[in-house]
This record gives structure tokens, sequence and C-alpha cells, in this order.
């Protein structure tokens, strides 16, 4: 049963092991939802507002084999040291101690110099600089093709949007996306430009989108698959 504890937003629901719940109340919920992020395994109980906190902790209750279930079937975190397995534009890549002083690519071995504690952060470091490259190509590549220009580019880590368009024309991407096969970074490149032309998601948009980029379906479909696992790759940022 849920009770009271240490978790996050103060509640668990016990066993083994026990589950930390988030309880969201929501102006807009007309009936108490659970989500299991697949990014991170957070479980969020969202409730109507005015509904009792224990009606959605009993809920929970109700649902806790679907909920371990759910938190069974995600990926295991993938831990950045030597070994270590992970995408990288169409390949997969194994880490292993490198010398010199900076990250390099032979084969299918990516060296990282230093320390074994900073291989995270400097294989982090390391995706950044060429996601940046190539998205700023690909954005260039289908600017040009809509006939408009961006104003300006950065990266984020973000969990809920692998980009966005700006109304000023700046546009911003998940770093995480050269993780992705090339297809569906350029795809998501060629999304978020054709927003300079169109800041919706009506037909005139996807319009644009097959114009500039082609096909969409297939990567976009990969995206909504297999997506949040590039989230399972951790860095100790």
């Amino acid at each position: 049963m849920p009770r009271k504890g240490d978790g996050m937003a103060g509640h668990v629901l016990q066993g083994d092991p026990d589950i930390p719940l988030i309880l969201r109340p929501s102006a807009r919920a007309r009936r108490i939802t659970l989500r299991v992020s697949q990014v991170d395994g957070r479980v969020t109980v969202t409730l109507p507002r005015g509904i009792p906190e224990r009606e959605a902790l009993a809920f929970a209750a109700q649902k806790e084999r679907w909920i371990r279930k759910h938190l069974a079937g995600r990926a295991s975190q993938v831990d950045m040291m030597p070994g270590a397995r992970l995408p990288l534009a169409g390949q997969e890549v194994t880490l292993a101690q490198g010398d010199g002083r900076s990250v390099r690519l032979e084969g299918a071995m990516l060296l990282v110099p230093g320390p074994q504690d900073a291989m995270g952060r400097r294989v982090a470091g390391y995706l950044k600089a060429r996601a940046r490259d190539v998205l700023a190509g690909a954005s260039d590549h289908y600017a040009a093709r809509l006939g408009r220009a961006y104003t300006g580019l950065s990266l984020r880590d973000t969990r809920s949007r692998w980009g966005s368009c700006s109304s000023s024309g700046r546009l911003m991407y998940s770093w995480r996306l050269i993780l992705a096969p090339p297809p569906v970074l350029n795809y998501v490149a060629a999304h978020e430009v054709a927003h300079l032309a169109e800041m919706n998601h009506g037909p005139r948009f996807w319009a644009e989108v097959e114009r500039i980029h082609g096909a969409y379906a297939d990567p976009r479909q990969w995206l909504r698959r297999h997506g949040a696992g590039l989230h399972r790759y951790s860095f100790g940022d």
C-alpha cells in the first residue's frame, strides 16, 4: 500500500522495492491517471483538483502490478565506462580508454582520454560538439530548400521534445539526436525548419516538411518507438 515517506512528492508505493510516487493535481484532468516515464522511471499519478490524495494513492495501489510490469520493461541505464556501447550517427561504438587530449573515433571505438570518473563528461562534450556540427549542417540544408533563414541554433538535453522553433526563428534541438540514425536527425531538422514558414502543425506545415525533406513517416515512427531509449545513456550530469 502507498504510504507517506521520503520518496518524491512524499509518497511511496511499498514493496520490493518501494516505488516513489509523484502526485500531480490538474485542473484539466477528468479522472485519475497513471504514467510511467520510459525516460527516468518516474511514476506520476495525475488527479483532478478536489480529489483527495487518498483516492489517488488507492488507485495507484490497485494498479501496482501494472506499474511494476512497466518499470521492469524499461531499458536499463547505460553508464559511460570502458566497454559501454552506445549508438552514434547510425553505428554502435564501444568506449575505451584513450591517450592524448581529445576524444576521437577510430572505427567502432570511441577513445576517451583522462580518468574514468570524467569519461561521461568528456563523452557528452564530444557528442554535443558533433551534434552541433551535424544539426547546423542539416538546418542550413533545409532552410535553403525552404527559402527561409533561421536566426540561431542552440542545443539542450530536453526530455519532452526533440526540437523547437521560436517565433523569432531560433532553432533548438536535443543534442541526443546524434545518437539516433541520421535519417531521424534529418527529419527533426526539417520539421523544425518548416516551422519558419508555418508555426503550427496543420496540413500546410506537413506539406512543407514533405517538400523539403521527402517522406517522413518512417523516421517519425522511429522516434515514437525508440526515442525514449536515447535517454537511458547516462553521462553523469
